[in-house]
């Protein structure tokens, strides 16, 4: 993966973020009503005569949320969030965008504060993101302001935001994602860790290990995740995804030999349509699976949505065709039992990074993700409904207060 194609691929936070800016003050619940109780379970979940899905998947020993930010919760999608969702993923209002907006900014927990007391409200578990990371800064910070650092500050800067954010959260959160997209089978050093990003060069390789000593520290009872993409097909750039899998496994061993605490792995499961069926090897994604329970590691999918390019402009075929997608890669990953939590990467078509930065040339939304823009369940809710219910069960990682 070279530079460009890695901003490309994460300005997605970026534009979440601008996109924030233009609709935080719509029809958004003010902090105090959400701790109020004005979007209280009792209610806001209607009865659909189906099962939610958190509880479809929790028959199964496994854990199903989503993504959700503060500037998504509108009329309608908390409603359809509290019901569906065990599991809160915070999308971006932990990103440093919003937490340290500066360099000279004092941290922010605004936003957090809001999205995790959503999830408390609604009785849903919670993974915070992201702690290291080299994108998600916003315009407010330049590239001397992060490359340019002399070591002693860099060190002083990223540690003290992790030390001060998951103290903060400390008893809050289920799961943390420590670092982020900090591997690369190309851009890397001999361990396999991402050379192009700015704690690398101004702290060295040394960053991770330290990020999850940091956050165990603070937070010694959260789940401590390292997350990163491109596991499962040839990507959009023309990577393939072996080379990936050996330079992330190699990277886990290297953090095991530090002896940095790492506890799970996050899988992103961005997915591309677009010949999906014959791009996906089977054996070598199962081996790859295999391998991470091995090493003692819990499994999540935590951004699981699918890229529709290719596809049909017309909405029938093309949801059955992305149904298609969830289909083969659930009925694959969900064989492996020490995948213990699926999360979606939003859960309606109204609220997706894809329209975002990723619009399709023919001008229609995207239709990435299990509910449509009208929150009404598509092909692919019944594929990601299907693939909990033949799912082999597991031990369940977290036990969900949510229905008790």
């Amino acid at each position: 993966m070279n530079d460009t194609p890695s901003v490309a691929r994460r300005s997605l936070l970026l534009g979440a973020a601008g996109a924030a800016a233009g609709l935080a003050t719509v029809g958004l619940p003010e902090a105090g009503a959400l701790a109020a109780g004005a979007l209280s379970p009792a209610r806001t979940v209607d009865a659909t005569g189906r099962p939610p899905l958190w509880r479809q998947a929790e028959n199964k020993g496994i854990v199903f949320g989503s993504s959700i930010a503060t500037w998504q919760l509108d009329k309608r999608y908390p409603h359809l969030f509290a019901r569906e969702a065990g599991l809160l993923f915070t999308e971006d209002d932990l990103l440093w965008y919003q937490l340290k907006p500066t360099p000279d900014s004092r941290l922010n927990f605004g936003p957090g504060d809001q999205i995790i007391a959503f999830a408390e409200q609604h009785r849903q578990l919670t993974i915070g993101a992201h702690l290291a990371w080299d994108e998600g800064f916003g315009d407010g910070w330049s590239d001397d302001d992060l490359w340019g650092l002399s070591r002693k500050k860099a060190r002083k800067l990223l540690y003290s935001v992790i030390g001060r954010e998951v103290r903060h959260y400390r008893g809050r959160m289920n799961g943390w994602i420590v670092a982020n997209e900090v591997t690369d089978p190309y851009d890397a050093d001999k361990h396999g860790f991402r050379t192009n990003v700015p704690w690398y060069n101004t702290i060295g390789p040394g960053y991770i290990a330290e990020s999850f000593h940091i956050t165990r520290e603070q937070d010694p009872k959260a789940l401590r995740i390292i997350n990163e993409f491109g596991f499962e097909t040839v990507n959009e750039w023309g990577d393939r995804a072996e080379p990936r899998r050996r330079a992330f496994l190699k990277a886990l061993d290297r953090l095991h030999h530090v002896g940095a605490p790492v506890q799970a792995v996050g899988i992103q499961g961005h997915l591309l349509a677009d010949g999906f069926g014959h791009k996906f090897h089977e054996r070598g994604y199962r081996a790859f699976l295999r391998d991470i329970a091995d090493r003692g590691l819990h499994i999540l999918v935590t951004e699981l949505d699918v890229l529709d390019d290719g596809l049909p402009k017309a909405f029938e075929p093309r949801d059955r065709m992305v149904a298609d997608v969830y289909r083969r890669y659930l009925d694959v990953t969900l064989d492996e039992k020490a995948v213990k939590v699926v999360n979606a990467f939003g859960l309606t078509d109204r609220y997706t990074w894809l329209d975002e930065d990723r619009p399709r040339e023919d001008g229609s939304h995207r239709r990435p993700l299990a509910f449509d823009r009208s929150m009404k369940p598509k092909p692919a809710y019944y594929a990601i409904s299907h693939a909990f219910r033949h799912a082999p069960h597991r031990h369940q990682l977290w036990r969900l207060k949510k229905g008790q």
